[in-house]
């Protein structure tokens, strides 16, 4: 099916000094947030916690990184699959990015700055670390509401603590025509939840759950926030993970960032006992994320429908 521009996501207001946890304000968010969760696995968030003038001078980084030559791009390797660099794929020509691990902790961004700037780039480094750290505030928001939605609180220090963060900053080329060029593949995140932020070049695309393609329009001041498989089954499908594309037109670059809160190596995926009764049977075996990424990335992983469903469905 095409896009269908009538349609758009929930859009849930996360501003406010008063968003703290037992509120009436928090309260009402928390039950936009489950029911956004529960129909699209996604939803427009604005948050007012990311200076105006920092997202500013990211779009300016991405386009100093990706300038940089292909052979220091390719310096942007990691042992993980697609959390290094990404391009030069004949399926998605317009298509390429990079992964910075661990991007909120300072060091982390400092490495990652060292090996693509030997001489140092102080500026890029600051400004990627800074975004990560105040936008991981929203991502930890919103999966304590969800915990919180399905009385998991208990559980709660131990999600928190099994993940970490990887900060993707992608770049999609416009295809200077006007018909709509897939700039990536329709798929879902594999993680825990996905913050994505993008410059005011339109190209996301969400499938609803009833198979129609939602055309994201988000404000330089919103962020889309999105469940990844990984919660979807630690949730035992309480939270949905939605199927999105980009689909680009017209002679203008996209740049985009997505921040992902990723279950750690080791770390086991699986449900709580809480949640598994006769009216929600397990869906998914316990599985290690890092391993399910290995398997999704192989030529019969790509194949499937749903990944996560071959790889451990009960």
């Amino acid at each position: 099916m095409g896009s269908q521009n009538h349609l758009t996501l929930p859009v849930i207001n996360f501003s406010g000094l008063e968003l703290k946890p037992g509120t009436p304000f928090w309260d009402t968010v928390k039950s936009e947030v489950h029911q956004a969760l529960q129909e699209y696995g996604c939803f427009e968030a604005s948050f007012d916690k990311v200076p105006l003038e920092l997202r500013k001078s990211l779009f300016n980084a991405l386009q100093e990184l990706f300038d940089l030559p292909l052979q220091t791009k390719l310096k942007n390797s990691s042992k993980i699959p697609f959390h290094g660099y990404v391009g030069q794929y004949p399926m998605v020509p317009l298509y390429e990015s990079m992964g910075i691990e661990g991007a909120p902790v300072l060091q982390e961004s400092q490495n990652f700055t060292n090996v693509l700037w030997p001489q140092g780039n102080p500026a890029f480094c600051e400004t990627v670390q800074s975004f990560s750290e105040q936008l991981s505030e929203l991502d930890q928001i919103v999966r304590r509401m969800v915990l919180e939605s399905l009385g998991m609180e208990k559980y709660l220090n131990e999600h928190m603590d099994s993940t970490k963060y990887l900060l993707r900053v992608m770049k999609y080329k416009g295809p200077e025509t006007t018909d709509s060029k897939l700039g990536l593949t329709s798929h879902t995140d594999k993680n825990i939840v996905t913050i994505l932020y993008q410059n005011e070049v339109s190209g996301l695309e969400v499938q609803t759950k009833d198979g129609e393609w939602i055309t994201v329009k988000p404000s330089l001041d919103s962020f889309i926030v999105m469940i990844g498989d990984s919660f979807h089954a630690w949730s035992n499908g309480r939270v949905y993970s939605a199927h999105h594309r980009v689909m680009m037109s017209g002679s203008e670059t996209r740049y985009s960032v997505g921040l992902f809160s990723i279950p750690k190596g080791g770390y086991i995926v699986k449900a709580p006992e809480e949640l598994v009764d006769e009216e929600h049977p397990l869906l998914y075996k316990p599985f290690d994320h890092v391993k399910f990424l290995g398997f999704y990335y192989t030529e019969a992983g790509q194949k499937c429908e749903s990944a996560l469903k071959t790889y451990c469905g009960v």
